[in-house]
């Protein structure tokens, strides 16, 4: 016997297990964090992929526009941008020409503070930081349309600067495959129908089929929505991008920076190698956590953890997780629709009316449904909420463990994924 302790909000959670039925304990693998960040992000810039030196791609006198992922995302943007704007000076470009624009998607504007926080206040003082709005049709330039149909809207600052400068983190996407890189773009920058047209993409074209199969984390090749936003950042045709790769602990562990896709792209292929985990096998039943604070504040960012565990868990196999869960009705956009229980009725209104919470939602609901059973440990007061969302709630993970135990076959194999929101295992 063996005891395997998982995060839970602040704290862990501890279940007892017979070491003879664990078919895997999952973790990212270890791997050495960058030491020295903002050298690392002048080596990207000056030995890049794919491209010319940053110094060498602009020319004095160019107007530059930096996009810079919001607030909601984890980038190092503070650490970042101070040395990306002394290589633009360096290369004669001033201040005055360089405008930070937050790719806020969907998302709200900025607040000042917020803008510090990203950008950090010295570069907050020194440059012009405006924020996306997707819904203001004078910030919006068309610049194509896509192969898939999709008119491409993009912000017209963007658009009009002499070069344009991508920022961000590469990450594993339940939609795009991988986050960072061109989504900058789109969603970032675009207008929301254009955001919206290519969302949709993550459902099958048809009432009835669901999450398209194509549009899943890590896949690229076949991919519509992945593709169509290939095609939107190649309209703009950015001159460089800097992206950072954390590892499945939080630490950064590389920066790269280049050609806005082939840099993206070795940043992907990093990603994969140090935060995929090889399997051979499916389990009966697969016991997960997000990773603790903040990863489990809610049940929006607690969503990360089944749709990572589902790829090591049996179709019709069983699922525990482990999500402290404080805030569980926040954000409001996604509760009001993971609270549906009327699937059909689900997806006629989310392909009426797409958003990404309401995917989110819809997908999550799609995995606990392909299961036998989900047990959700969390707080009490969060039982009837977990109840009525079909899951089963219960205080303790050794409570959740025996009464799922009860239901196993005897030869019955549990994985153990105590990070499972930045763990991805690979069958």
């Amino acid at each position: 016997m063996k005891s395997f302790s998982l995060p839970f909000g602040k704290g862990t959670q501890d279940v007892v297990l017979d070491e003879s039925h664990v078919l895997y304990d999952l973790h990212g693998n270890k791997v050495a964090a960058v030491a020295d960040e903002q050298a690392a992000v002048r080596e990207a810039l000056r030995h890049p992929v794919g491209s010319a030196p940053l110094k060498d791609v602009v020319e004095a006198g160019d107007t530059v526009a930096i996009i810079v992922s919001d607030i909601t995302r984890l980038v190092h943007t503070a650490q970042m941008l101070p040395v990306i704007v002394d290589e633009l000076n360096q290369a004669g470009v001033k201040d005055e020409q360089i405008t930070v624009i937050t790719a806020q998607g969907t998302h709200r504007a900025h607040t000042p503070e917020e803008d510090a926080i990203v950008c950090g206040e010295e570069m907050v003082k020194r440059l012009k930081v405006i924020s996306h709005d997707c819904r203001d049709a004078v910030q919006l330039v068309k610049v194509g349309t896509t192969t898939y149909g999709n008119d491409v809207y993009l912000n017209a600052h963007a658009v009009k600067a002499d070069k344009v400068i991508l920022t961000g983190a590469v990450s594993f996407h339940p939609m795009a495959g991988f986050g960072g890189g061109r989504k900058a773009v789109l969603p970032g920058i675009a207008g929301y129908d254009t955001i919206m047209r290519n969302h949709a993409m993550a459902l099958t074209e048809e009432f009835g089929g669901g999450c398209n199969p194509k549009c899943e984390t890590s896949l690229l090749n076949d991919n519509p929505l992945h593709d169509d936003m290939k095609q939107a950042a190649a309209m703009l045709n950015p001159c460089f991008l800097v992206n950072t790769v954390f590892s499945a602990d939080g630490d950064l562990f590389e920066v790269v920076g280049g050609h806005w896709y082939d840099a993206w792209k070795k940043g992907c292929d990093d990603l994969l190698q140090i935060a995929s985990i090889p399997i051979k096998e499916l389990a009966d039943i697969t016991i997960a956590s997000a990773g603790g604070y903040p990863k489990d504040m809610n049940l929006y960012q607690s969503m990360k953890a089944p749709m990572n565990a589902t790829f090591a868990t049996k179709p019709g196999g069983s699922m525990i997780l482990t999500l402290d869960c404080p805030d569980i009705k926040e954000p409001a956009i996604f509760t009001d629709w993971f609270f549906r229980s009327d699937m059909d009725a689900f997806e006629r209104d989310l392909r009426a009316d797409f958003t990404i919470p309401a995917f989110v939602a819809f997908k999550s609901h799609c995995i606990f449904r392909s299961l036998k059973e989900v047990y959700v440990v969390t707080r009490p007061e969060n039982f009837d909420i977990i109840r009525n969302s079909g899951l089963i709630p219960a205080t303790t993970l050794e409570e959740a463990w025996n009464k799922a135990k009860a239901n196993l076959p005897a030869d019955y194999k549990v994985t153990v994924m105590g990070h499972a929101a930045a763990t991805f295992p690979v069958l």
